[in-house]
C-alpha cells in the first residue's frame, strides 16, 4: 500500500495556503497528497467552535502569525482585505472538476486569496479564474449548484469531522492527525518513516 497524505483545506483558512506553500517548497521527492476539501464554517459549526475571524483578539494575532510565517519560509503571503468571506461555491467548484484541472484551480484560488488579496467572490475574479485553468464557465457554475456536488462537500466536511478534524489545515497519514501548518514538518516524519 503506498503512503500518502491527507490533506483537509479549505480556500478560506490562511494557515491553509501557508502549508500549502511550504508543501511546494519543500516536495522534492514527490509527496503522494490527497487534497481533501472541508468547509471550514461548517466544520466549526459541527464542533461548536467559534472561528478566529469572529474574535477580534485571535483575528489581530492571526494576521502578525501569518506574516511571521510567510516571512521565515521567504512565502510571498497578503493577508486578503475581504478575509473572512464565503468559500462554499469555490470548495463546491474543487469537487466538480475533472482531476487534470484540480491542481490549476487549487492553486489559482489560493494565489489569487492570499497572494494578490483578490476577492474571490467577485464574478470578474471567479471567471478570470476558470479562464486560466481552462473551466467551461457555464457548466462550472450549473455543476456547483447541483444538488450532487451540495451534498459532496456537506459529506466531505461530516467526514472529516467524524475523524475529529476540527481545523484547517490537517494532515492524515497512517491514520494520525496533525492539525496546523506548524504539524506539516510532523505529518512529514510520520509520512517518511
Amino acid at each position: 500500500m503506498t503512503k500518502s497524505i491527507d490533506f483537509y483545506f479549505d480556500f478560506i483558512s490562511p494557515y491553509s495556503f501557508l502549508a500549502y506553500q511550504k508543501i511546494k517548497i519543500l516536495d522534492q521527492n514527490n509527496l503522494n497528497i490527497n487534497f481533501k476539501p472541508v468547509l471550514l464554517g461548517g466544520l466549526h459549526k459541527l464542533g461548536q467552535i467559534t472561528a478566529p475571524a469572529f474574535n477580534k483578539r485571535k483575528l489581530m494575532n492571526m494576521k502578525d502569525d501569518c506574516n511571521l510565517i510567510a516571512k521565515k519560509n521567504r512565502i510571498e503571503f497578503k493577508w486578503n482585505s475581504k478575509f473572512p468571506i464565503n468559500s462554499l461555491y469555490l470548495m463546491r467548484g474543487y469537487l466538480v472538476l475533472d482531476d487534470k484541472l484540480k491542481k490549476k484551480y487549487f492553486k489559482k484560488c489560493f494565489d489569487a486569496y492570499w497572494k494578490y488579496d483578490f476577492d474571490i467572490l467577485n464574478e470578474s475574479v471567479v471567471n478570470e479564474i476558470l479562464k486560466s485553468c481552462d473551466i467551461d464557465k457555464e457548466k462550472f457554475l450549473i455543476d456547483i449548484q447541483s444538488e450532487k456536488t451540495k451534498e459532496e462537500l456537506k459529506k466531505c466536511t461530516k467526514d472529516a469531522f467524524e475523524k475529529n478534524i476540527f481545523g484547517a489545515p490537517t494532515f492524515i497519514v497512517n491514520d494520525k492527525i496533525f492539525w496546523g501548518q506548524d504539524r506539516l514538518d510532523y505529518a512529514l516524519d510520520e509520512y517518511n518513516s
